[in-house]
Parts: C-alpha cells; structure tokens; sequence
C-alpha cells in the first residue's frame, strides 16, 4: 500500500505532542534540532525608534503542544549580528497549551504604544536590522559557539535575522522600525529562518492571550471599527502564487461567508469579494483559518474580517494556500446575502509549465495549475455531467472526475497514467464539505451543478470543497475473474498486497480477502501475499510472529472452498521493516500442496542472506542456499523497509521455479503531482532504485550461474510504474527480466488509482526462460468504493509444454486471463 499523505483535517499550527494534561517539563538536553513544542515565533528590535509604534523590542514565543510547558530553568539571549557575546534574560512561570509567551526588552525614546503586559522583562537593547535570538533551555549565557550556535548544547531554537551568518541555513529578513519578524502561519521550524519567518507589521501576544498590533497602515486600524479597510482580497491574493503582503496584518477586509468548516483542527470559512476587480490572475475568494475554534459565521454573511497574511505549505515540496491566520476578528454585518456567482470549471488542455511555479506568472489560459491558482478560494461550479476517475472514498467524502471524458481513458472508466510526461489535465478532486457522498464506484456519473470554494490541501493538491454535490449515478462496473486454465498442467502464480492483515482484523476481511482468491483468482498455485502483520497486528509490543494471521487466512480461503494452502515466511526483526508502526509487515507466500512442492532448505532467517549456489563446479543446475530467505538483508537498500523474500518450488514433474516476492519502499516523502516545483521531485525513488538493484543482481546471478535455464518469478508491490527508473534496473531495461504489464494495452496498465490516475504498483516480471504464459490483472478493488484492499492481484499462468521451438500456438503470449 502506498501510504496515504496527512489530509487537511489538521494544520501545523494545529499539532501537538500527545502528553499529559499537567504541565510538562520538556528535557533541558534538546537542542539543535527541528523544535516541535517551544518554538521562537516573532522578534522586534525597532522599539522606541524613529517611526516605531511600539515603545519596546520584544521576543515571543510559542508553545505548539497540548499541555503547559514550565520556561522557569530558561532563558532567552541575544547577540548583535557580528557579536559573540549573548545577553541574557530569565524567563519565569509557563507557556499555555498552544499559548504565548512575551519578553518584553529595552525602550527607546519614541513610539506610543505599550506592549501587552510582558510575561518576562528585560534590559537588552535589540538591533532594529541585524541579530540573532536563542531559546536555550538552561540560563548559562551561550559563549564559544561562533556562526553555530544553533548546535549549541541546550539551544531549543534560534533565528539571526538580517546581515548575520549565525543563523539556522539562511537569515530571516532584516528588521526595520516599522517591521518585525514573525514565524509563518503554521508555526513550522524547518531550521531555516528564511522559510520559517516573514517580515510584517509588528503584533505581540501574552500568556494571557492579549494582543496588541501596530496596526495596518492601508486600514483604519482599528479591527473594531465595522468600516471596510482600504484591502480587499484580491489585494491580498495578488497576481502570483505568493501573495505580495504576506505576513502582513490586514483589518476589516470584506467578502461574504460561502462556506464554512466546523470540525477537526483546521476550522474556518472562505470568503469572497462580490465586487470583482478589472485582474483575471487575481482571486477574489480566501480561507480565514480559524484553528481547532469554530467560527460562528454561516453562509451568506456579509462580514469583515481582520488577521495576518499566511502562506500555509500543507507538505514539502507542495504550493501555498493563500490565507488570513494567526488572530482573527470577525465583524459580521448582515445576513442571507446572495453568494457571488461560481465559475464554471474549464480546464486548458496542458497541466503545467516546468520549473519554480512560484517565481513564473500565472498564464491560465495554458496550463491547469495555473487556472486553478487564479481561482483559490473562490465559488467554483461543474457545469457538466462528469465521470468519476475514482471510487467514492466515503470516509472522507472524496472523488476524482474527469472533466475531459476522452483524455486517456481505461476500458473500465478510469484515466490511465502512461508516462511521467502524461498526466491527465482533467482531473478534478472533490470533497463533499458536508460529507455523505454515497458509495460509488469508478465509471459512474457525477450530475452537473457539483459547487463550492477551491481549497488547496496536502491530500490530493486543489479541491473543490462541494457545498452542493451533483447525484451520482452508478456506473455498474463489475468485478472480474480469472479464466480457467487450458490444460491441467499449467501453473498459476499471483500477487496480493492485502493491506495490512493481522490476526486482529475483522472476520470479514479475511472473508473477503478469501472469496477473491477462490472466486476471482481461480485458486492460484503460488499466491506472494504483501502487507501480511504480526499476530497483534498495530499493538508494538515486540512481538513478530504472523503464525495466527496466516493459519486465520488459509482457513478462511479453506472455508470460501479454496484448496488447503500451505505457506512460508520469515520473520522480520522487531520494527525494522516499515509499514504501519507495530505491525511487522512482510511477504508470505501460500502454496498449494498438491500442485506445488516448496523446497526447504534451512538456514533462513531475519539476518541471514540468500545466495545461488551451483550444485557442482562445473553444473549449470542451481539452488538456494537458504529457502525461505531473504535478499541482502544487511544492505541499506532495505533500511525501514521489507526485505525480498525467496522460495524454490517444484511444479510439473520437479521443475524448478524461483519466486522472489517484494514490497519496495513507499513513495512516501514525493512531492505530489501538484507540487510547487515542475517536474515533482521523487526523492523516494532513490532507495527503491537501490532495492532494484539489489534484487537485480540476485536475480542475474540464478541466470549465470544456471546460463539463462533458470525460471524466474520476480513479482510483488514494486510502488512504481513501469515507464519508472525503478523497473528500468530491476529488469535492466528489459534484458534479464520482462515486464509483463507492458505486454497489456497501454490503457489497461494499472492495479491501483491514486490522484484520480490509474497506475502500476504491482508487478509481475519472469525470466526469458519461461516461454509460453499468459497474464492480466485482476480488477477487484482499486475502482470499487467497496474494498478489500486498495491493491489489484495479478495472475501470471505459466504454461505447460512451451519450452520448445517454434512455440506452439496456446503458448504465444496475449492470451486474455480475466473476464467480467
């Protein structure tokens, strides 16, 4: 399974460590590392100068976690940007849950204003350009630690801001009188103080929660006041992807309320201006980003709204959402106003330019990404009846359509992913606000009139969040069956990732997961299972065994009238090979008795590596030195993730068949196709090439030390295409091993949908030696709202009687496998 990215049900401004609800006393050792609990959020040294607002320079922190978090053994410290010498001030008392902190610093001769009642005070005189700001978790001033005190002992957190190199990777912006620097909207310490702080107007919190700002110079400020500001939002949105006064305070901006979200963490509304102006790459709607509060506007409300400028960035490597943050004031003028009339959605016909989509301009009448940008946060509408790409995710109220019916469709309804340089611009994701999408699966019709704001979120990039969904019309897809075999001697091997079962899961899924080995399988002889856990499947408590998980799967396949499977496996070490914390996943493979004979050959085990061994000098016949065993487990390809497991079977009177069942790394940690950077960066990809290679040359080795006699099945979740460079070394470009997805029609090359695309995760690839065989994949689950799993099996047969010249004709490869 590849794993699933973090949805917008939360935000990182909303996270928190699970603790106690006591006040919590964090370790006084943490230091030079990503803070995730006490974090410096806004620094101020213009106080009292010249054109300053604020008599005082300040520092203020944030507390990120659920419980207080005692600061009475801290301190803060400063230098001056070239200085070695950090002054010191003791802090007392506690930061709140998700709370602020203020220290109050040195006056100077001017401003008119008064911070709200500082929390700590002290004496230092804060440069107005140039500094540096340290967390430290002990009150011992910092000496010794040149441009990297970052890494200092006992260092919760440090900015340098303006013309300093001691900084976390690169300066936050300089400081001026009239501007502070405050962390970003989500709060996020990427341990770089050019992304993680933005320069604004000043505005300072206490523990007590009072806020005082020095106001926005384009508003009347006073957030108060029921008169509109001088910002609208497209002032706000700009004409690019970044919006030109973000981190600044905005007061009293209009719009009317269009939706609203009242759950999880990421509470809010959207509001729009329905006075448009003359811009078309300006948006007129915006997110006000209300935390775990919910607001208490409701659609048609006329209101202003005053808040700070964010850039929120859902995942690395993802765009921005343009919204207001950090405190937030709502005036609410009247109610039951019309809502500005919806877009229609119409989509260029290329997705998107290459490069940093942050620093191009908008061009929407070329490219998807772009006519998205230039439409976030506003009413937009489906005008025409659509096809869902996708089944409907009821959990999460979700689905993909299609608004280019003709664009790389698959016989069954679906948009097949081709080519890395092919993806569908027609893909539309759509989430039903309200929730209560019914169950629906791919092919069926999504009704014209599907409406409501344009989100962007880590799960999926834009969404139009549906504050009225079309109906939906079933398609009537079915699910398909392997064809029986042609001659009684053939043999049947298949894949099945089955998503994470354990013995602790329901009857039903072992049920259901049987019935489509039996039914929709046709009992295949070898079957390599993926994502099998341990016996307590989540629970981490050490244990590793999946003796109860698998002997619970072959009585159910035994009771759906399956044969009585026998089966191998090794055990992994204790939380070493990835997949869902606690549950030990690995490969398994079952086999039928009374078609297969597994030949052990002890040995085997979590650290122990397989290897080909001739079984005479001079003999072409080979074997495994272990079986069950396992493909280099030492090597750091495997790191975090499942180790190849491989078995030598008998079939068709002592033929000899190697199958090497896989589950490669996730592509967990990829940018996602919307990503801000074109081409998306596939860091993932850099250890699954490793594993290839690994597997590879395990593979090469069967085939030289037998001279190409050896038939191989290299099989499993692969978690890459097959245009990818993963597969490319894994077969060495066709020559050791043959892709047989490749060998279907383009447009029915998939075993899972993801982003509305069809696409290969799963494989099965064989070995020259093997002549004669057909092969298909076997759709159960990926376009069907009801799953098993969220893989697709696929079935190879290979067939009996093929090794021969010329091949005879029900061994040329192309015969179908599966039917409705």
């Amino acid at each position: 399974m590849a794993p699933p990215l973090v949805r917008r049900l939360i935000t990182a401004a909303s996270l928190s460590l699970v603790v106690a609800a006591t006040m919590t006393a964090l370790p006084s050792s943490t230091a030079n590392a990503l803070s995730s609990d006490v974090v410096i959020s806004a620094v101020y040294g213009g106080g009292g100068n010249s054109g300053a607002v604020f008599k005082n320079d300040y520092i203020e922190l944030a507390n990120l976690t659920d419980s207080p978090v005692d600061l009475s053994a801290w301190s803060v410290q400063y230098a001056s940007a070239a200085g070695a010498v950090f002054q010191l001030t003791s802090l007392t008392g506690s930061i709140p849950a998700h709370g602020r902190y203020l220290v109050q610093q040195a006056a100077g001769a001017g401003g008119s204003v008064n911070l709200p009642t500082p929390d700590a005070t002290g004496t230092i005189p804060m440069s107005g350009t140039s500094g540096v700001v340290a967390l430290v978790t002990n009150k011992i001033p910092l000496v010794g630690c040149g441009i990297s005190c970052w890494s200092a002992p006992n260092v919760k957190d440090l900015v340098g801001y303006g013309a300093t190199a001691n900084v976390e990777t690169l300066a936050a912006p300089a400081l001026t009188n009239t501007t502070a620097n405050a962390r970003t909207g989500a709060l996020t310490d990427t341990d770089n103080n050019a992304v993680d702080f933005v320069s604004g107007v000043p505005k300072a919190t206490n523990s007590a929660g009072t806020t005082v700002s020095a106001g926005d110079p384009g508003g009347p400020g006073d957030p108060g006041d029921p008169t509109p500001g001088t910002r609208r939002i497209h002032d706000i949105q700009g004409s690019g992807r970044i919006s030109p006064i973000v981190g600044q305070n905005v007061t009293n901006v209009p719009g009317i309320v269009t939706a609203v979200r009242v759950t999880g963490s990421s509470r809010g509304f959207w509001f729009q201006d329905p006075s448009a102006d003359a811009d078309p790459l300006t948006s007129e709607g915006l997110f006000v980003f209300t935390g775990s509060t919910s607001p208490t506007v409701v659609i048609g409300d006329s209101v202003l709204v005053s808040g700070r400028v964010t850039e929120y960035r859902p995942a690395t490597g993802a765009q921005t959402l343009t919204e207001l943050g950090g405190t937030i004031s709502t005036i609410r003028l009247t109610g039951g106003n019309a809502l500005p009339a919806p877009v229609p959605v119409t989509f260029p016909e290329a997705y998107t330019k290459s490069g940093s989509l942050e620093a191009q301009p908008l061009e929407p009448s070329s490219y998807v990404l772009d006519w998205l940008e230039v439409h976030e946060g506003m009413r937009i509408t489906v005008a025409q009846d659509t096809r869902l790409i996708s089944p409907v995710n009821t959990a999460f109220s979700e689905l993909w359509v299609t608004l280019k019916p003709g664009e790389n469709p698959t016989p069954r309804g679906g948009t097949v992913y081709s080519g890395y340089d092919a993806l569908s611009s027609g893909r539309l994701l759509i989430l039903s606000l309200n929730g209560g999408a019914p169950a629906a699966n791919v092919g069926s019709t999504l009704a014209a009139g599907t409406t409501g704001p344009l989100d962007y979120q880590s799960f999926g990039g834009y969404v139009l969040l549906a504050t009225q969904l079309g109906t939906i019309t079933e398609g009537g897809l079915k699910r398909q069956k392997v064809l029986p075999p042609k001659k009684q001697g053939d043999l049947s091997v298949a894949t099945y990732n089955v998503e994470n079962l354990a013995a602790t899961n329901p009857a039903a899924k072992f049920a259901r997961l049987a019935e489509a080995v039996v039914d929709n399988l046709g009992k295949p002889d070898i079957l390599a299972l993926e994502e099998i856990q341990d016996n307590n499947g989540a629970t981490d408590n050490g244990v590793v065994a999946a003796d109860e998980t698998v002997a619970k799967f072959i009585a159910a396949i035994e009771t759906a009238g399956g044969p009585t499977y026998d089966w191998r496996s090794i055990d992994p070490n204790n939380g070493t090979d990835g997949g869902e914390p606690g549950g030990n996943i690995r490969q398994v493979f079952l086999f039928n008795p009374a078609r297969v004979t597994f030949v052990d050959r002890p040995g085997g085990d979590a650290d122990t590596a397989v290897s080909v061994v001739r079984e005479r000098p001079t003999s072409n016949q080979v074997s495994l030195s272990v079986s069950p065993g396992r493909i280099d487990p030492a090597s750091d390809a495997w790191a975090s993730s499942r180790k190849p497991l491989v078995g030598e079977f008998l079939y068709d009177g002592n033929k000899q068949l190697f199958v090497v069942a896989n589950h490669f790394n996730s592509k967990g940690g990829d940018a996602p196709l919307s990503a801000a950077v074109q081409p998306p960066v596939r860091s993932s990809e850099v250890q699954r090439v490793k594993q290839a290679t690994e597997v590879r040359d395990f593979v090469k080795d069967l085939s030289v030390k037998s001279a190409g006699r050896a038939e191989v099945v290299v099989l499993g979740d692969i978690n890459d295409y097959q245009f990818s460079p993963t597969i490319q070394t894994l077969t060495e470009n066709g020559t050791l091993l043959k892709t047989l997805i490749d060998t279907l029609p383009v447009n029915e090359r998939y075993s899972y949908i993801f982003d509305g695309n069809s696409q290969v995760l799963d494989h099965i690839l064989i070995s020259p030696a093997i002549k004669g065989y057909s092969y298909g994949v076997v759709h159960i689950n990926a376009e069907f709202s009801d799953q098993a799993s969220d893989h697709d099996p696929q079935v190879v047969r290979i067939l009996t009687g093929c090794n021969v010249d010329p091949l005879p004709t029900r061994c040329r490869p192309g015969s179908p496998v599966v039917d409705e």
